[in-house]
């Protein structure tokens, strides 16, 4: 998505006075911007390393993207490094989120919960504005091992999630695999296909998400 113009500044001569926001709330606001300005560098940073590449994308196509100088993004990172792992830290955080509203709610049988772990899988790659976890997928190795733990750890969590049903599962006997090595090869193909699914496909004949997910489900699981 292009960046939005930013909006012209209004006229000095409506434009409030000091004395009427006062000192608290012009300190209160300086913050606010900064987070504002520092999100849209990750967003933008995210849709660009995803059509780009890491390697590909400058600092000043990104400061472009969002209306900055070219120096500007450094007042917020230190490198693009950093902002790299801003834009993963951004996805996982994310997926965490919709993964738990997910499954947030009344207790449900293990095989409900592995069809909405899986189908909110899909969305986190495919749904609108879902670059964040793509590039963590392509350009995991352009990021230093010091910006890498940081990663791991959310990951792990992400991970526990989706063990622990499929423990429960294998359990069950309704697993075809070895639950650590379903969890690797489920998420593994689930991820290839950032690659080559098209959220608006080209024919009546592709599958949707939902379809997906559904037969994904199908792969790995015997009937209940």
């Amino acid at each position: 998505m292009p960046a939005k113009p930013r909006p012209a500044a209004p006229p000095l001569a409506i434009a409030p006075k000091r004395s009427q926001r006062g000192p608290a709330a012009a300190n209160a606001a300086a913050p606010a911007a900064a987070d504002n300005r520092r999100a849209d560098l990750v967003r933008e940073a995210a849709r660009l390393f995803r059509e780009k590449g890491f390697d590909g994308t400058s600092i000043r196509d990104i400061a472009d993207a969002v209306g900055m100088r070219s120096g500007s993004p450094f007042y917020h990172f230190a490198n693009k490094h950093e902002l790299l792992m801003a834009v993963m830290e951004e996805g996982l955080r994310l997926g965490l989120d919709r993964t738990e509203q997910a499954l947030a709610g009344a207790a449900m049988p293990a095989a409900e919960r592995f069809r909405r772990l899986v189908r909110t899988h899909y969305g986190i790659l495919h749904d609108s504005g879902s670059d964040f976890i793509p590039v963590m997928l392509y350009d995991w190795r352009s990021l230093p091992a010091q910006y890498k733990r940081r990663i791991i750890e959310l990951k792990d969590r992400y991970d526990a999630i989706w063990q622990r049903t499929l423990d429960e599962l294998h359990a069950q006997g309704l697993l075809r695999a070895d639950a650590k090595l379903a969890r690797l090869m489920i998420l593994g193909a689930i991820n290839f296909s950032a690659t080559w699914y098209r959220a608006k496909p080209r024919s009546a004949s592709r599958v949707n998400l939902d379809e997906l997910a559904a037969q994904t489900v199908a792969l790995v699981l015997h009937p209940s």
